[in-house]
This record gives C-alpha cells, structure tokens and sequence, in this order.
C-alpha cells in the first residue's frame, strides 16, 4: 500500500470513526450518565471488538456473509432488536450514576466488543474498508494494514464522545435536562437503524 493509500485509509477510518452512530452515541450518554474513567472499558471493547471485526471481515467472514444471505438477514434482525433494547434503556434512565449507582451500570467491556458484531455502522465501515483498500496481490498485509490504520484512529475518535458527555454533566445535573438528554438519545440512537432498514 502506498503513503497516499495508507494516509486516504487514514482519514476514512478517522470520519468513520468520529461522526456519529450507535457507538459514539452511547458513549455520549455513557459520559454523561457515567462520568469518563468509568466509560473507559466501554471505549476500549468498541476499539477492540471492531478489530477483531476488521480482521474477520478482512480474512473471510464478509464472503461468507455474501454466499449465505440468509445469514446476513440474520444478523441484521439480530443487531436491530439489541440496538433497539439499548435505545430503550438509554431513554428509560433517569438518574446520573453519582446519584444512584444500583440503577444503572456502564456497558463492559465485553458487552462493547461484542455489539460490534450487531453494529450496521460497524458492518459497512468494515466491509467498504476492506473492499476499497484491500490488495489482492498482497491480502495479509493489506487487511493487517486497514486494522492497524483503525488501531491508530478509533480509540481517540470515540473517546471525543465520552469526553462531550463527560462536559455536559453539570449542565445535565438537573433531573429534567437529563430525562430528556437521554430520551433524546435513545430515540437518536434507535434511529441509526434507518440505513440499515432502507
């Protein structure tokens, strides 16, 4: 791959990233609900678990996904009803952590890393990553690429998001604003589900 390929990787992987979708829309909320250091394995499944996603996209999964529609169709009822359970969940809570810690709990790590795998956003940012960037001359060492080039990126451009959430918790301390906040979320979330429904 050449310094111009690996730099275009770069920026798309840093857009992809960083605008918003179901991940950086929980973290948002997370920051806001959880404060930034209880946030931190929530960021690090998102970064992790889409590696790994990458890299099973990158070495096969994503032609097995192709062959099998049905599959496919799967995963994508499957993705929608977790995403619309978060969205739920996110809407229906209504207090900051600080104030009631048994009431809510900040996504793990593992919960994180797994969504990937349900996450339309993080389907298409893979698969046109590794249709667009791939060499098949050199198939290994593109796909190590494309993953390292989101490595680099991801992680700093979803804690932006938890950082945002992190600023509004004092604006949000008010039991009201924060009602709405998160209602307002869970529907902006439940919303990213349009493109996957068009």
């Amino acid at each position: 791959m050449s310094a111009e390929a690996f730099l275009a990787l770069l920026v798309y992987a840093f857009v992809t990233s960083i605008t918003p979708g179901p991940n950086n829309l929980m973290l948002l909320t997370s920051g806001v609900n959880f404060g930034i250091v209880r946030t931190i394995p929530h960021m690090l499944g998102i970064s992790i678990g889409f590696f790994v996603l990458l890299l099973a996209v990158g070495f096969g999964l994503g032609a097995v996904l192709t062959a099998v529609p049905a599959l496919h169709t799967a995963l994508k009822i499957a993705g929608a009803a977790y995403l619309l359970y978060l969205a739920w969940k996110i809407a229906m809570s209504r207090s900051m952590a600080s104030r009631s810690k048994t009431e809510a709990k900040p996504m793990r790590f593992i919960d994180a890393a797994a969504f990937q795998w349900v996450n339309p956003k993080a389907w298409v940012m893979a698969i046109t990553a590794m249709a667009v960037y791939t060499n098949p001359d050199h198939p290994f060492i593109s796909v190590m690429l494309i993953a390292a080039a989101f490595a680099i990126v991801n992680l700093p451009s979803v804690s932006v998001w938890a950082g945002f959430g992190t600023a509004l918790r004092g604006f949000l301390s008010d039991p009201i604003r924060l009602k709405w906040f998160n209602i307002g979320m869970g529907v902006l979330l439940a919303a990213t589900l349009w493109p996957m429904l068009r």
